[in-house]
């Protein structure tokens, strides 16, 4: 269906949203924004070759695994829309400003006759005639029997919108959540990481507080996946990222950057402070001997990480913090792995 023709951007994003999202339900698709990208290019009904791609498997009654969602994604969203997603977000937002504006235009009618009773009153401190008087009460009765014919449809109306804006800012913050954290580690993504180091930039600018950051890094990990495939490497990953988030505590900020590589944000924490956090989070991952199965159990062995320390500095952006503590890890997995390593190259080993 083309979705698209004779709508304007604010019905077709909320046509494709009524659509998309149930849709979705019905056939356990996950709400992610990869996800939600694909069916709403699929309800808006422009691309074409994923038209006929998603009704190829739906007229084959082919399940939406994870692995089906992310081919769509990846071979029809990615390559041509690579900003869909926060186009979508935008789209949605717009429409809740739409509605919450209707709903205040709907107050109009009331403030109109509000006036009407008004210049009603002024009129009969004037001593009107009786053709006047009868004039005058015709029309603030017609006045009345449609501000009661408004009000009934504006309580339908206003119920209706204000029911649709929850549901619409639901989906935006479901959708924010999703779109900030790594579906794999159900930790933070790279782009909740990139808002999260300008915020803390923005801080040290304005209040010169202390920030340090950890580059993580599982060690040899690709040898891992080589020998244990990449279901078991997955629940490492995810391990790994468990380990880290309750390893810290309070404002601290872990994410998942990409492959096998973490970054914790460590705020009003000094260098020397992001050190000993760094040690204790390389000490507990390295201690526990891994198993996986639950009847005939796989030894995996000892997992280990490699950790890079940086501090932030005034002349710093968001790209030469990450690149000194980055230094650092390489400087560390340079050293033998399973270490601690800060920008001024004062290892931590075992």
């Amino acid at each position: 269906m083309d979705m698209a023709k004779h709508l304007s951007e604010t019905e077709l994003s909320a046509k494709i949203l009524r659509h998309a999202v149930p849709k979705m339900s019905e056939l356990k698709v996950p709400v992610t924004p990869e996800n939600y990208a694909v069916w709403y290019e699929y309800y808006k009904g422009i691309n074409l070759d994923l038209k006929r791609a998603i009704d190829g498997l739906l007229s084959n009654n082919v399940a939406f695994t994870p692995d089906v969602s992310s081919s769509l994604y990846k071979n029809y969203i990615l390559i041509n829309s690579p900003e869909i997603i926060e186009n979508v977000q935008l789209e949605t937002q717009v429409l809740i400003n739409s509605l919450l504006a209707k709903i205040g235009s709907l107050s109009k009618d009331t403030s109109r006759f509000s006036d009407s009773l008004t210049e009603f009153d002024n009129a009969l401190k004037q001593d009107p005639d009786p053709v006047v008087m009868q004039k005058l009460v015709k029309g603030i009765t017609s006045e009345l029997d449609e501000i009661i014919a408004v009000n009934g449809e504006m309580d339908k109306s206003l119920t209706s919108m204000n029911e649709e804006v929850i549901a619409l800012k639901s989906e935006m913050v479901e959708l924010r959540s999703v779109a900030m954290t790594d579906q794999l580690t159900s930790v933070n993504n790279r782009r909740a990481f990139d808002k999260e180091v300008i915020s803390h930039i923005d801080s040290f600018n304005h209040s010169n507080f202390d920030s340090s950051l950890l580059v993580v890094d599982i060690d040899h990990f690709k040898r891992f996946n080589d020998i244990h495939g990449h279901l078991v490497g997955d629940k490492v990953l995810a391990y790994v990222a468990q380990a880290l988030k309750n390893g810290v505590k309070g404002d601290d900020f872990v994410a998942r950057y990409g492959g096998e590589e973490f970054v914790i944000l460590l705020p009003n924490t000094t260098q020397e402070e992001a050190n000993i956090v760094a040690e204790n989070l390389r000490q507990k991952i390295a201690e526990r001997n891994l198993t996986i199965g639950k009847d005939k159990k796989l030894p995996l062995g000892n997992i280990t990480v490699s950790v890079g320390v940086a501090s932030l500095k005034a002349a710093d952006d968001k790209d030469s913090y990450f690149i000194r503590a980055d230094e650092a890890l390489y400087r560390a997995k340079s050293s033998g792995r399973n270490c601690v390593v800060s920008e001024r190259i004062t290892e931590t080993a075992i």
